[in-house]
């Protein structure tokens, strides 16, 4: 191009060259800047909405669990109406069907794993984590999953290994649950771990949070969970030891002793009336009914180790049949009536319970009124007070006395054996078996180790405790040979106080009551056997009264009526025992005050409650925690 051409040429327009793009770049840099500028904001603003977002998706979701849960609570209560045992056949109730439990349980199962659904979702694990407003958070989790876990992995096994309850009755109740125990004992056991799993899991959720409505729903299903434990504790005992004990391996045979309450033993009363139990898959029968007398010649050379027969030996337990059961260890009472059984008969049981009249209360209270041969009636209201109190009057003759008692626990068993073969009466007859064997009344012994081992750490067991810790038992025998505990009223107030050198000081105060009249009663009620060599009234009582304390306590002081009183110390299992041989007149009431170091009495200490006509009335007062 000549210089002219270059002279004449037009300017060139801008176009989409290199150029044009220079010319246009400072506007495209303030939109690039702006459009950033929205996508921060917009994030920012997202950021900052992420967390009320899911404030209100906690709130919503946690009023749906809320409503949830409250749908399984209503599904599990009617569940426990419909399985409560019916008291009476005559009542009326129909009884619950296997496949309503099912139902009513599948339920409950549902709604609470929809909550616990409900709590899991991403929303509710980082606000869980926060300090202070998590608390709630975790609660109304934690709550969720302890339900669906309850439902799932604890109570549906245990209502499948629950027997089916049928209207018309065979007379095989009693074969039929266990058959049904026995097939669903697995998971009735894994679902016993999984329920102490479950209340580990709740005792660990926050106690105290900013939110009230939430911790008052942890306590009331820390609650439930507490007092599902020991159920499934004996459910999953029951499920291996029951089917075994009550003879589906084989045919088994049992001691049964009537402990007299009116006359005090360690395990509760003096050994009266017996009977010998066949179990055979489930079918009970009573083979042979005794008396006392009976067995007053039946001694064993059973060695019990070296400190029973230290605390024991001037009584002579082995030798003595009336002295059997002075030491509180129910164990050791049974092994001298089997080996006594044994020596006398030659036939050997394969384990041993003891009952006494307040069980046998409970029990008609389920089966009916019996009738005896001379037409008494025996009831659940009458029955203590006939065998404890009022037969001493009715004859003045020994031998028909004791056999009035035999008598009686014959007439009793005929309901029994036939409410244990009852469908609809069966649930209610092991309801009232646990009851008296929560307050000690209905003791077990096997002979079998295997079993025994399983049985002794539960309370049916009667078995002392060998482990360290606060421990407070008051343990009375007469001493008077007299019928005078009916009228024995007990109380005990244990109290711990401050520290010293790891040890605590503890005060047991023991105030006995003889409520006896002084005129009026029959001699046989007021014998005095011991012969004591100062005067006596009718009336007046005798004890041996034992005070253990816990394993390694020693006493630093003692007082009797407020004056400084000796105590013969002991041991027993470990265990330090106090003795004093006490006489308590009629309408009189004595107070012994022991002073005690205890080691490790940090907390409430195990109380061993023997059981007579009137039981003992404890208080425990065990302070705050020591700190060493």
């Amino acid at each position: 191009m000549t210089e002219q051409d270059i002279g004449t040429a037009e300017p060139r327009r801008p176009g989409p060259g290199r150029d044009a793009f220079r010319m246009r770049g400072p506007d495209r840099s303030r939109e690039g800047e702006s459009g950033r500028r929205r996508v921060l904001r917009n994030t920012l603003l997202a950021a900052a909405a992420l967390p009320l977002a899911g404030a209100v998706w906690i709130g919503v979701t946690g009023l749906l669990a809320r409503s949830e849960l409250i749908a399984a609570e209503r599904d599990l209560d009617a569940l426990r109406q419909s399985m409560a045992p019916v008291p009476d056949a005559a009542s009326g109730a129909a009884p619950t069907s296997a496949q309503e439990r099912e139902r009513g349980l599948r339920s409950a199962a549902a709604h609470a794993a929809r909550a616990h659904r409900l709590t899991t979702g991403p929303a509710w694990y980082p606000a869980a984590a926060l300090p202070f407003l998590g608390g709630p958070v975790r609660t109304v989790r934690g709550a969720a999953h302890a339900a669906d876990r309850l439902t799932g992995d604890v109570l549906s096994p245990l209502v499948r290994a629950l027997p089916p309850a049928t209207p018309d009755s065979r007379g095989d109740g009693m074969s039929e649950a266990l058959m049904t125990l026995q097939k669903h004992a697995p998971e009735v056991v894994r679902a016993a771990r999984a329920a102490a799993e479950v209340q580990t899991d709740v005792h660990e959720l926050p106690r105290s949070t900013w939110l009230p409505a939430a911790d008052r729903a942890r306590a009331g299903l820390a609650r439930q969970v507490d007092r599902l434990g020991p159920v499934m504790t004996d459910a999953s005992l029951a499920a291996r030891v029951l089917p075994p004990l009550l003879g589906t391996q084989g045919e088994r045979r049992y001691f049964l002793a009537f402990q007299n309450i009116a006359e005090a033993r360690g395990t509760g009363g003096v050994p009266g009336a017996f009977a010998v139990l066949s179990a055979d898959r489930g079918h009970l029968s009573f083979e042979r009914f005794g008396n006392n007398t009976e067995m007053a010649t039946a001694k064993t050379d059973l060695d019990l180790g070296a400190d029973f027969t230290a605390r024991y030996q001037g009584s002579e337990p082995t030798r003595v049949w009336a002295n059997s059961n002075m030491s509180p260890h129910f164990p050791y009472a049974a092994r001298i009536w089997a080996s006594a059984w044994h020596e006398h008969t030659g036939e050997r049981v394969d384990g041993v319970f003891a009952v006494d009249p307040a069980t046998l209360s409970r029990l008609l209270r389920v089966t009916g009124p019996a009738r005896m041969a001379g037409g008494t009636e025996l009831t659940a209201d009458n029955v203590v007070d006939l065998t404890e109190r009022a037969s001493y009057a009715m004859y003045d003759d020994v031998a028909r006395r004791k056999a009035f008692f035999v008598e009686a626990a014959r007439a009793a068993a005929g309901p029994l054996i036939s409410a244990t073969g009852d469908m609809r009466r069966l649930p209610a007859l092991l309801v009232a078996l646990n009851d008296a064997q929560r307050d000690g009344r209905l003791k077990v012994w096997s002979a079998h180790a295997a079993e025994q081992r399983l049985i002794e750490p539960r309370s049916y067991s009667g078995a002392l405790p060998e482990t360290p810790g606060p421990f407070a038992g008051l343990v009375v025998n007469n001493a008077a040979g007299s019928k005078l505990d009916y009228y024995l009223d007990r109380s005990l107030v244990w109290e711990a106080n401050g520290c010293s050198h790891g040890d605590r000081p503890v005060t047991a105060t023991v105030t006995l009551t003889n409520r006896a009249p002084v005129s009026g009663l029959p001699g046989y009620v007021t014998l005095r056997e011991d012969s004591p060599p100062y005067r006596t009234r009718p009336g007046d009582n005798r004890l041996l009264v034992s005070y253990y304390a816990g394993v390694g306590a020693t006493l630093t002081g003692a007082t009797l009526d407020g004056r400084p009183a000796q105590l013969a110390p002991g041991v027993e299992r470990g265990h330090s025992v106090y003795t004093l041989d006490l006489e308590l007149p009629a309408h009189s009431s004595r107070t012994l005050v022991l002073h005690l170091l205890e080691p490790h009495a940090d907390r409430a200490p195990v109380l061993l409650r023997q059981s007579l006509v009137t039981p003992l009335r404890a208080t425990l007062k065990p302070g705050g925690a020591c700190r060493v």
